[in-house]
């Protein structure tokens, strides 16, 4: 953040929200809409908040602090322009309860950052504006290459990968789980956590091999895996149970019967079979939910490191000109791609752009 708005969020007298905490405020402008976008984008930057979405309509942001050496989101922002009439909008992202005016002092700076912008603008300085805005927005500046990047070779889709490579992950992290669970000390929350995200990166380089990038049988595959995790999990407790405890005659089930007996204990207070059932189903969809999350932008990553900027950037040419998805597929062809799908994928890492701008979005 500049020093200049360091020095004038000292003096905002802030106000309080509760509940879910939000705040917002309304100005006039007489700027375009065009305009208006363009400096309320410069002000967010000036600030040091993370631009995340804009339209020709409003802009989003998200500001960020670091706390013991961690990044978190802190607030989101939004400013939506409606014919002149401005709403500057903030609201808390993390689970507090009250913001103690944080939210108040982003609206009230953003406002003040925004009219300072303005007055470095004269009207001579807006039109000139106003007309490099047209033209980057139409691609004007945009040049037709002769010839594109030639395109890969497409490897084949082989889901049987992903399935037999999540089921054998799956077990080796259930033995872990296993472990970890005798041996050291489980803490509810974190081990979720730790288990969803060691799906998701394993899962990365199976996607990869396997080039399968379809997310929702990727979703059922996950599905599979946190069950195998958890249910592998107290089978592999077992069998340590036995071999360390020189125990023979202790079937499979009667060591669950004896799991649920004894319960859950939190804190030396045993909250029974119930506790027990519950810890389970948050195990499950903690960790399902983590996975799925973090391999949802992997899979985005992927389709987009597939193709080359030039030809994403050509494509995206062709439909701001108004050009329909089969136009864009002949002129694609016309530049060597050809095959249908290596023309799929061009469209799968463009729609992947568009899925990696809403995650940013995301509250």
């Amino acid at each position: 953040m500049e020093e200049q708005f360091k020095s004038y969020e000292k003096t905002i007298q802030k106000k309080h929200s509760f509940g879910m905490p939000k705040y917002k405020e309304q100005f006039r402008t007489s700027l375009s809409k065009t305009l208006f976008i363009a400096l309320a984008e410069k002000a967010v930057l000036k600030l040091g908040w993370h631009l995340t979405y804009k339209n020709e309509n409003s802009i989003e942001a998200k500001r960020n602090e670091t706390s013991f050496g961690i990044d978190k989101w802190t607030e989101a922002i939004t400013i939506t322009f409606d014919h002149g009439n401005v709403e500057v909008k903030s609201e808390s992202l993390g689970n507090e309860i009250w913001d103690i005016g944080r939210n108040s002092k982003r609206v009230k700076l953003f406002i003040y950052a925004f009219k300072e912008t303005e007055k470095e603008f004269d009207k001579e300085a807006l039109n000139e504006l106003e007309a490099e805005i047209e033209k980057k927005n139409n691609w004007d500046d945009y040049s037709i290459p002769e010839h594109l990047p030639a395109p890969t070779l497409v490897k084949k889709k082989q889901f049987p990968i992903l399935v037999l490579g999540g089921a054998l992950i799956a077990l080796l992290l259930g033995l872990i789980v296993a472990e970890v669970s005798i041996h050291v000390i489980y803490i509810i929350g974190v081990f979720e956590v730790l288990a969803g995200l060691a799906i998701a990166y394993s899962l990365k380089f199976l996607i990869q091999i396997a080039n399968f990038v379809d997310l929702k049988k990727i979703q059922y595959v996950i599905i599979a895996m946190v069950f195998i995790v958890y249910s592998s999990n107290q089978y592999f407790q077992y069998l340590i149970v036995l071999n360390e405890n020189d125990i023979s005659g202790l079937s499979f089930y009667e060591f669950l019967q004896i799991i649920f007996s004894e319960g859950l204990f939190i804190k030396k207070i045993n909250t029974g079979w119930i506790g027990l059932v519950l810890s389970w189903v948050v195990q499950l969809v903690l960790t399902y939910y983590i996975a799925v999350a973090r391999v949802s932008s992997i899979v985005m990553a992927y389709q987009i490191e597939k193709i080359p900027v030039e030809v994403i950037d050509f494509s995206f040419y062709h439909i701001v000109k108004g050009k329909s998805e089969n136009e864009v597929r002949k002129e694609l062809a016309a530049k060597g791609w050809t095959d249908k799908e290596n023309q799929d994928e061009v469209f799968e890492a463009m729609a992947a752009i568009g899925g990696v701008t809403e995650l940013q979005r995301m509250k």
